[in-house]
């Protein structure tokens, strides 16, 4: 047996895979949950009753998907073009962290520029986090994997020693916390009484946005070639650089914007656990959605299910919520493999 490249992929076959790979996933961790000793069936159930069964399970996954999407579009739109974005998580720090500081009392804002000032700097901070390694690759053909990924913890140290110096609440009772922000910095509330925020609706903005950028502009496809082939891109005159380092702030953008809009419209102030592995996550997004900008709004919503469904099944049967990361990871390597059958056919040698 051999694989073929397929000339073209038929559109049922692109369609078909995520859904395989999420399908797959489930059936192969229905054996860890067998394992446990609870139904496999209602713990499914269970799960998906804790992500969409109420009016309180919906609000809290899409609160969760609203970073999900953004760190989906960052990983999408730096995929896209080949260069490897595994900083989110550190950028989308750098983005809080530029949130707090915007929308703070320290610099005494007008209430009017606190909120938008606070989200564009908390993207221009994420973008710029993300130029460095884009520079270094262009420039000295570094690769991006590796300080993209260092970059991470280097931010999270910064975090660390600002929040237990220079940024630490003095009203926090000693916890490394930074000072809430203004109200006027905060993101309103979509649905009173519940957490889900305004920043839901720009990151489904921003997924449009994105894809009108991706399907009708030149950038985007200078983006899309510059990924496909750079020096077949250079050779027709695309500006392969230019293009590289665009990339890069839109990608940190994006995923400091993610920072910023839980900043302002859920916790209202920095602390070290302010992201479950957001950024991170996003990968398994961005891969989901094959790199398409609308496709990153159904994978997020999907992802975040799991993770709110899984904490509510945890509470009525004896399966841990860690399964939840385990059915993530699965989906990812499903998702590789699915992606993999739809490019390549089998054939007997």
């Amino acid at each position: 047996m051999r694989l073929e490249p397929r000339a073209h992929a038929p559109l049922a076959i692109r369609l078909l895979a995520p859904v395989g790979a999420v399908v797959a996933a489930l059936a192969l961790c229905a054996l860890l949950v067998a394992w446990t000793g609870a139904p496999v069936l209602r713990a499914y159930g269970l799960l998906v009753e804790g992500a969409v069964g109420s009016r309180f399970a919906l609000t809290e996954t899409l609160t969760r998907a609203t970073p999900l999407i953004l760190t989906g579009l960052a990983a999408a739109v730096a995929f896209r073009a080949k260069l490897w974005n595994i900083g989110a998580e550190g950028q989308l720090y750098m983005g809080a962290l530029a949130a707090v500081v915007l929308g703070g009392e320290l610099l005494n804002l007008p209430a009017w520029a606190v909120l938008p000032l606070a989200l564009i700097g908390g993207a221009l901070a994420g973008g710029v986090t993300l130029l460095g390694p884009a520079v270094l690759k262009v420039r000295f053909g570094v690769d991006e994997v590796v300080t993209t990924l260092l970059l991470n913890f280097v931010v999270l140290l910064l975090v660390s020693m600002l929040l237990e110096g220079a940024l630490k609440d003095p009203m926090g009772m000693g916890w490394p916390q930074s000072a809430p922000v203004v109200e006027a910095a905060e993101l309103p509330k979509l649905i009173e009484r519940t957490r889900l925020h305004v920043g839901l609706l720009l990151a489904l903005g921003l997924a449009v946005i994105l894809w009108l950028i991706d399907t009708r502009t030149i950038w985007g496809y200078e983006n899309r070639a510059v990924g496909a082939n750079p020096r077949a891109a250079a050779f027709a005159g695309m500006p392969v650089t230019r293009v590289m380092l665009r990339t890069a702030l839109l990608s940190g953008g994006l995923a400091g914007l993610a920072g910023a809009a839980e900043v302002c419209g859920l916790k209202g102030y920095l602390t070290l656990d302010l992201s479950p592995g957001f950024g991170y996550s996003g990968i398994v997004v961005a891969m989901l959605a094959q790199l398409h900008p609308l496709g990153v709004v159904g994978a997020a919503v999907f992802i975040a299910g799991i993770f709110v469904g899984a904490d509510a099944m945890s509470r009525a049967m004896p399966v841990p919520n860690y399964i939840a990361d385990v059915l993530v990871a699965t989906s990812l390597l499903c998702m590789l493999v699915a992606g993999l059958l739809a490019r390549y056919r089998l054939r007997r040698s």
